[in-house]
């Protein structure tokens, strides 16, 4: 009898031992489960920190340059094809008449997102040969009608966009 009292002693040793073990597994793996879920604020944040907001996804664009799939070649067909328009609706006599001297002209374009587009004209800071209100309103005047252009996209939004063309007055 006292032979299997040592025995029985023994065999339930290594099993309390062996819950001990799994009660303290079982305390310690729920820190794994409980996982924190980050605010939306903090998403948000997050979010807004990844998004380059110095390019957009497209850039804007008019028909004759839709069908082409290569964002950096849409963009410079779509530059190509402004410009001229904006050439062509200049290619009159006034600005070479009042400025002879002026041979390119830098047109600030903004693109809005209703698709709307506005001309401003670009100077030297040290300029004053040139009289501005008179150069804007020509601007103003002239470059109007253009086809449909279609503005830039981010995240699948409209968005509005500005970039600065040289436009070559005389062409010889």
């Amino acid at each position: 009898m006292y032979f299997y009292k040592i025995i029985d002693e023994y065999k339930n040793k290594p099993l309390k031992h062996f819950y001990f073990f799994l009660v303290f597994i079982l305390f310690n793996s729920c820190q794994y489960f409980d996982k924190q879920v980050p605010s939306e604020k903090e998403l948000l944040q997050k979010e807004l920190k990844a998004i380059n907001w110095k390019e957009v996804d497209e850039y804007p664009s008019v028909v004759d340059c839709e069908k082409i799939d290569n964002k950096q070649q849409r963009q410079q067909c779509f530059f190509e094809i402004l410009t001229r328009l904006i050439q062509e609706k200049l290619s009159s006599d006034t600005l070479s008449v009042l400025y002879p001297e002026l041979d390119t002209i830098e047109v600030k374009v903004t693109i809005f997102p209703n698709a709307t587009m506005q001309f401003e004209p670009q100077f030297p800071k040290d300029s004053v040969a040139y009289d501005r209100i008179k150069i804007d309103s020509i601007l103003k005047t002239r470059l109007v009608d253009f086809p449909k252009v279609n503005p830039a996209i981010k995240r699948g939004i409209p968005v509005k966009t500005q970039f600065i063309l040289p436009v070559i007055l005389k062409v010889e």
